[in-house]
């Protein structure tokens, strides 16, 4: 039995994440692969109810600390629930999201990159992905996206100022620059399916 892949899709808001996850399923599906897809927070019946506690509610509803420890627990629940054993089986797990998005939205402020991954080493023995394909968007198109999916109406993480999502934007930069074994910068813009082509072309190196 040949070993699974877990491939990460990250990115800000309105980068295409769920829509390319998709679409990279289906094309490995093509080539006689069982494929898991799955998403973070989430993924898990426990990981799910707590995303539901982290995504709804006021903007002060969790404190920091209060917010990167829950990130950390469902994400610990994902990788063993879901995650390692359809890798063992010799599933490729695609995940919307995983560690690189904590560490870009609550590694700010009061917690460093650090602490972060002190969090995923305790919970979840630092298992990192395969491969991680970031899909890079200018600022102003992004925006576009992420309106024109959720109209006025955001979770409490997407909602937040600006700012904030640029810094987002700026580490998740940072990791592709500093990681670059793992994390591989993806060109979002054009086309869906062009774009699918540019993350089969950053994973072929992996296919069976």
């Amino acid at each position: 039995m040949s070993s699974g892949r877990f491939i990460t899709l990250e990115g800000g808001e309105g980068a295409g994440k769920s829509t390319q996850l998709r679409a990279l399923a289906a094309a490995l599906r093509v080539r006689g692969m069982e494929v898991v897809e799955t998403r973070e927070p989430g993924g898990s019946e426990g990981a799910e109810a707590i995303r539901a506690l982290l995504l709804t509610g006021g903007a002060d509803r969790w404190s920091p600390y209060a917010e990167a420890l829950l990130f950390a627990a469902a994400r610990a629940d994902h990788i063993e629930k879901t995650i390692r054993p359809a890798l063992e089986r010799g599933a490729w797990v695609l995940s919307d999201r995983f560690l690189d998005s904590s560490r870009a939205y609550q590694g700010q402020g009061v917690l460093s990159d650090a602490d972060i991954l002190t969090l995923h080493r305790i919970g979840s023995a630092g298992f990192l992905p395969d491969r991680t394909l970031l899909l890079t968007l200018p600022e102003e198109e992004a925006t576009d996206r992420a309106k024109a999916r959720d109209g006025d109406v955001s979770d409490r993480i997407g909602g937040r100022a600006n700012d904030f999502h640029r810094a987002v934007a700026d580490a998740f930069a940072r990791f592709a620059r500093e990681e670059s074994e793992r994390v591989r910068a993806v060109d979002a813009s054009g086309p869906a399916e062009v774009v699918t082509v540019r993350l089969l072309e950053t994973i072929e190196d992996l296919l069976p």
